[in-house]
């Protein structure tokens, strides 16, 4: 196990390669574990940390255009030392809403989500970590939170996670894996590798 204040301390340690930012993107399948993790570290990281979920960015059922959503709004004002901002997905609505979320210019950036770290963010991206999990509790996990009635989509997304991954080869180029299908310590995580 390895405690989530010491790879708070080495991303501190890291330079900042998003403007005055230190980017961690939080990649991995659906059901994973990555919100649960990312909110962990966030907390260990402390109050001068921001987190966007790319559950926010995607428009519906696709990863399409999240991750470009992800650096037009936020990660290239942050490269400037501005501050950025998104329009957060309405699930229930179906639609992006009017209103910002503002991302502020802060010492971390977590980023969490399916797509978080493509290739194309590697010149920002301080820390890449792979969260991972069996398929069937991936599913299991997705359909308690979603309804069983969203079991195709959930299928069909993994299917498509998957495909990107591939292209990516986001699991080997992450700098950390960790193990999301298990129970451990409140202040801790167990690295796969």
């Amino acid at each position: 196990m390895t405690g989530f204040a010491d790879l708070a301390e080495r991303i501190r340690a890291a330079p900042p390669r998003l403007g005055d930012t230190r980017l961690v993107c939080i990649d991995g399948p659906a059901g994973s574990g990555k919100t649960t993790f990312a909110g962990r570290l966030a907390g260990a990281l402390g109050h001068r940390t921001g987190l966007v979920h790319m559950d926010d960015l995607y428009a519906g059922w696709t990863l399409t255009g999240a991750a470009a959503r992800l650096c037009t709004g936020v990660l290239r004002p942050l490269a400037d030392g501005r501050a950025g901002g998104y329009h957060r997905y309405d699930w229930a609505a179906g639609r992006f809403a009017e209103e910002t979320v503002p991302v502020p210019v802060a010492e971390v950036l977590v980023v969490e989500g399916c797509g978080s770290s493509p290739r194309s963010l590697d010149r920002w991206t301080t820390l890449r970590i792979w969260v991972e999990a069996p398929q069937p509790l991936r599913l299991a996990r997705g359909l308690a939170r979603d309804g069983d009635e969203q079991a195709d989509h959930w299928q069909e997304w993994q299917r498509e996670e998957a495909a990107l991954f591939a292209a990516e080869d986001t699991r080997a180029r992450a700098d950390l894996r960790v193990d999301g299908a298990g129970v451990t310590p409140a202040g801790g995580f167990v690295p796969l590798d």
